[in-house]
C-alpha cells in the first residue's frame, strides 16, 4: 500500500496580505497595536511619506454639469496648491471645455495621457474622480498594479462609491492633501483568461495578461439562445455546474452592484472575501455563496455545453469564451484606497440609505393604552361612556 502524499496549498485561505502604499508617496499610517499584517479596518488611516505634487483627474464624460466644477478643481490646483495636474486628451477635447478662451492658460499646463499607450504608475501622487461610480471604475482600470489614494466626488447617477461633494471641494482636497483621511481598501480581483489549448499547456509562450477587476466578472450565455453550462472549481476541485444564464464572481465592492440585482447578499469592502451569485439558475437550490478571498476560483465553459459563453471584466473587455475555456479568478494583492468622508462604516450604510433605500418602510405604530402593551388589543366593544 503506497501512503497518500500531502500536498501544501500553494496560497493562504485568508488571501493576499495586501500592499500598503499606493503610488509614489502614499501609505497607510502604521498603527503599534496591529497584530501581524492583520489591521483594524477604523485604524487605516491616509499618511505620505512626502507632501503630494502630482493628481490624476477623470471627469465623467458626456455630462454637462460636470464642466465647470472640473474647470474650477483644475485651476484650483495648478494655480493655488501649485501641482502637476494629469488628465486624458479624451478630456480637454469637450467642446465645452476647449471652446472656453479663459481656460485656455491653464489647459496648456495639463499634462495629458490616452489609456493604453502611458503607463501612469509612479508619476500619479492621488486621483481626484468627478462624476459617478463609472469614474472610480474606470481609475482602477488605469492602474493595474499599485493604485494612488481615489477621492470620488458624487456627480452622476447613483453615487455609491462616490461619497464627497464638490460644495466645498478646497476645504475637503486640503483635508486629504494634509493626510487626515480614513481609508477604505477595496479588495480587487485578478483575472486570467485561458483558452482550452493555452490551458492544457504548462509551458505555454505566451503568458495570459492578468486584469485588475473591481466590482465584478460576468460569464453569461450573450446572445446564445441556450442555457449558459459552466463549471465550478475551487481551488481545483470541482464544485459544482451552472446551467441558467450565468455567473457573477465579485469582490465586497462589487456585491453591492449586479450581484445583489441576481440576489447576493450585500457585503461590506473589508471582509476579505468573493462572492459567487448564479445569474437565473435554471435550479431551485442554487443560492448565491461567499468563499474566503484567498482561494482560486477556476469558472470553465463545460465540455457538454451547447454553445459558448462571454465574459465581461468590470463591464468592458466583452469577450467570447468557448468550450473548455476558462476565466481564473482570485484576490489581487493591489486594492483600492477609496478615501472616506466620514469613516468606513458610515460611508458605507449611508450609501446604502441613500443610494438603495435600505430597509425603508414605514415603521409600525405603537400600542395606546396598557392592554395593548399586555398583548391585548382593545376593539370598540371595550370602550364605553361612563354616566
Amino acid at each position: 500500500m503506497f501512503a497518500k502524499l500531502k500536498l501544501r496549498r500553494a496560497r493562504s485561505l485568508h488571501g493576499p496580505s495586501p500592499t500598503t502604499t499606493f503610488g509614489p508617496k502614499a501609505c497607510i499610517q502604521k498603527n503599534p497595536a496591529s497584530i501581524m499584517h492583520v489591521q483594524d479596518p477604523l485604524s487605516q488611516r491616509l499618511t505620505w511619506n512626502k507632501p503630494p505634487l502630482s493628481v490624476l483627474i477623470i471627469k465623467k464624460i458626456h455630462e454637462c454639469s460636470v464642466v465647470q466644477p472640473f474647470m474650477d478643481l483644475v485651476t484650483w490646483l495648478v494655480q493655488e496648491k501649485r501641482m502637476v495636474v494629469y488628465v486624458e486628451v479624451s478630456t480637454l477635447e469637450d467642446e465645452m471645455i476647449a471652446d472656453d478662451s479663459g481656460f485656455q492658460p491653464i489647459k496648456q499646463k495639463l499634462n495629458t495621457f490616452k489609456e493604453g499607450t502611458e503607463d501612469l504608475s509612479g508619476r500619479v501622487d492621488f486621483i481626484i474622480c468627478l462624476g459617478g461610480d463609472g469614474t472610480l471604475l474606470w481609475a482602477s482600470s488605469l492602474f493595474q498594479g499599485s493604485v494612488p489614494p481615489v477621492m470620488a466626488f458624487h456627480m452622476g447617477s447613483l453615487g455609491f462609491l462616490t461619497p464627497f461633494e464638490f460644495d466645498n471641494f478646497k476645504s475637503q482636497v486640503n483635508h486629504v492633501l494634509e493626510g487626515h483621511a480614513a481609508l477604505t481598501l477595496r479588495s480587487r480581483l485578478k483575472c486570467v483568461i485561458t483558452d482550452a489549448e493555452c490551458d492544457s499547456h504548462i509551458n505555454s509562450i505566451e503568458k495570459p495578461k492578468k486584469i485588475q477587476v473591481l466590482n465584478e466578472v460576468v460569464i453569461d450565455r450573450g446572445p446564445s439562445p441556450y442555457l449558459c453550462h459552466l463549471d465550478l472549481y475551487l481551488e481545483g476541485r470541482h464544485v459544482t455546474s451552472v446551467q441558467g444564464d450565468g455567473l457573477i464572481v465579485s469582490t465586497p465592492t462589487g456585491s453591492t452592484a449586479y450581484a445583489v440585482a441576481a440576489g447576493a447578499s450585500m457585503v461590506h469592502p473589508n471582509v476579505p472575501a468573493i462572492m459567487v451569485t448564479p445569474i437565473c439558475p435554471h435550479s431551485l437550490s442554487f443560492r448565491p455563496i461567499v468563499v474566503p478571498a484567498g482561494v482560486e476560483i477556476k469558472v470553465m465553459v463545460s465540455p457538454e455545453s451547447r454553445g459558448s459563453a462571454w465574459v465581461s471584466l468590470d463591464g468592458r473587455n466583452r469577450q467570447e469564451i468557448k468550450v473548455g475555456d476558462s476565466v481564473r479568478i482570485t484576490t489581487s494583492e493591489f486594492p483600492i484606497p477609496s478615501i472616506c468622508k466620514l469613516d468606513q462604516i458610515s460611508d458605507w450604510f449611508d450609501s446604502l440609505a441613500e443610494c438603495l433605500h435600505w430597509n425603508v418602510r414605514r415603521p409600525q405604530r405603537a400600542f395606546n393604552n396598557n392592554d395593548g402593551a399586555n398583548g391585548r388589543v382593545k376593539d370598540d366593544s371595550d370602550c364605553s361612556i361612563e354616566a
